[in-house]
């Protein structure tokens, strides 16, 4: 049987844009289709900008699909770019035709996404490594995860998901790069080449934030991280501003001089009037190499005093979550862009993260926050 247009364009709607994640044929990013007698296919299609890093991977995912029809001999596939009106037809489609108003999606009060804030109060604890784990741990489980790396002087999101890929810019809007199925953006990617600093102040960093939330298209996503920088400065302030809804993950490791630091870090939901999520205690322990005894390198207890402190300040329970032990190939996969939970979702470190990161995952059946449609009515 030969090909016919209707086949190729039922193939073609099985394939999402790698940025956007919704099919081609949804956002008319498809031109035209060709078929020839003796059944060579070939496709044009529309790319968002000219030099889309994503070019190769819609090239080899148009050519799959449309290669498994039957009676097609070949395919081969063009390249276009949209014009500006398609684009600003794009933008509209993506918010909704709700037009350019630079909201932020996660802070209207009927978002469903979950937004964990991940707060440290000193460096040098794995914040980071934590953030990036659990993205990956939730995003393996079939959750659409995005991570803000808001920790703007110290980023270092984009090394420990393995991507060195930039935004790419639609109108307005940053299509965020995907790594391990997780929609990431960070300052970093924005930078020129090499380890440049990035030297900047208060309203810089405000506005910076407000973008990452705001100008990213991260579509319905189930659940965000962001990783903050150390202590209770400019970014955590801004966060508890313009995401009064996102809850604190406080990570500390288990001597009491850092336990001591991440309580004051956690002790800003009380002037913010956050929630704490809870408390992550990394590098707990090293396992004994040579015997099944567990050495506390760093002390013990630090993680349940930062849990027990929050929880008489706030007056609420705060959970210590979990705790991490130490294990080399955590840094290692955060060096290499390989997150240890996919690589050995079996060793005692990412078991740990993995069963955090489930704890985190379920859903509140709270309807605190959510707008029901109700309307008091008179009673005559």
């Amino acid at each position: 049987m030969a090909p016919t247009p209707e086949l190729v364009m039922a193939a073609l709607a099985t394939v999402n844009d790698p940025e956007i994640r919704r099919p081609i044929t949804e956002l008319e990013m498809v031109k035209s289709v060709d078929i020839s007698p003796q059944g060579a296919v070939r496709v044009a299609i529309f790319l968002t900008v000219s030099g889309c890093p994503m070019k190769d991977t819609i090239t080899r995912d148009v050519t799959a699909a449309v290669s498994k029809i039957d009676g097609v001999t070949g395919v081969s596939v063009e390249m276009d770019v949209m014009s500006p009106e398609q684009r600003k037809a794009l933008q509209s489609k993506l918010r909704g035709n709700k037009g350019p108003e630079k909201e932020i999606p996660f802070a209207q009060p009927g978002s469903l996404t979950r937004v964990f804030a991940v707060a440290s109060g000193k460096g040098g604890v794995g914040k980071s490594s934590v953030t990036v784990n659990l993205a990956a741990a939730m995003a393996a489980s079939g959750l659409k995860v995005g991570v803000v790396d808001a920790d703007i002087y110290g980023h270092s999101i984009p090394r420990m998901l393995g991507t060195s890929e930039r935004p790419t810019k639609v109108e307005d809007m940053i299509m965020p790069p995907v790594a391990h199925d997780i929609k990431v953006i960070s300052v970093g990617m924005f930078k020129p080449e090499g380890n440049t600093p990035v030297v900047w102040r208060g309203p810089m960093l405000d506005r910076a934030l407000h973008q990452f939330l705001a100008d990213v298209y991260w579509g319905d996503l189930d659940v965000l991280l962001m990783d903050l920088p150390p202590g209770t400065g400019d970014i955590a302030i801004s966060v508890a501003q313009r995401m009064p809804s996102a809850e604190l993950l406080v990570v500390t490791t288990p001597q009491q001089a850092a336990a001591e630091v991440a309580e004051r870090a956690g002790s800003i939901a009380v002037q913010t009037h956050q929630q704490i999520a809870g408390v992550i205690e990394n590098m707990s322990w090293l396992p004994c190499p040579h015997c099944d005894e567990r050495v506390s390198v760093f002390g013990e207890g630090g993680g349940q005093t930062v849990a027990d402190a929050l929880t008489r300040t706030l007056g609420a329970r705060v959970p210590l979550l979990g705790q991490v032990p130490i294990d080399m190939r955590l840094r290692e996969g955060g060096d290499e862009g390989k997150p240890l939970v996919l690589t050995d979702p079996d060793a005692p470190a990412a078991a740990e993260l993995i069963r955090i990161a489930g704890s985190l995952s379920k859903k509140s059946t709270s309807l605190k926050g959510l707008q029901l449609g109700i309307s008091p009515t008179r009673r005559g």
